[in-house]
């Protein structure tokens, strides 16, 4: 015979019979208050923050204290937008926990002296549309191509 479990709906809110979990404060929140007037969408990745606008990933914000190393602004990016990028950001640089592989993924370290001035510029090229940032990750262009694909066989 089954245990008789108690209603959760009539109990008293109290945090040390349920405890909920402790949400993450938002690293870089300043990040997202410079792209307030876009419809982005931030889900949690890796133990990150990624920020999606509209069907791109334009930014992971990354805060994790084990490896402090690639913390800051990740920029979501391709290969031949590499040199143009770093003029325009000094401190950019690849990200370390990657190796000697070359990713898209390029970071604004936190620990750079001018992080907020060039996290806040590239919230500006996000706002102006710079096709450099942002790309549609590789799960959902498999997907819109199958989503193409069988309208096409329908049509």
């Amino acid at each position: 015979m089954r245990k008789p479990r108690p209603n959760k709906a009539f109990l008293p809110p109290d945090d040390r019979i349920f405890p909920g979990k402790q949400r993450k404060t938002v690293p870089y929140a300043f990040v997202l208050d410079a792209l307030a007037d876009l419809p982005t969408e931030t889900r949690i990745m890796f133990g990150c923050l990624a920020v999606y606008l509209g069907d791109k990933i334009v930014f992971i914000l990354r805060d994790r204290p084990g490896s402090a190393a690639d913390n800051g602004v990740w920029l979501a990016t391709t290969e031949e937008h590499h040199e143009s990028l770093a003029r325009e950001f000094p401190s950019m640089r690849s990200i370390q926990l990657f190796g000697d592989k070359v990713t898209g993924w390029q970071v604004l370290p936190a620990d750079a002296p001018d992080f907020e001035q060039a996290a806040l510029h590239a919230c500006e090229l996000i706002t102006a549309r710079d096709p450099r940032i942002g790309k549609v990750p590789k799960s959902r262009q498999k997907s819109v191509a199958k989503t193409t694909a069988k309208t096409k066989r329908r049509s």
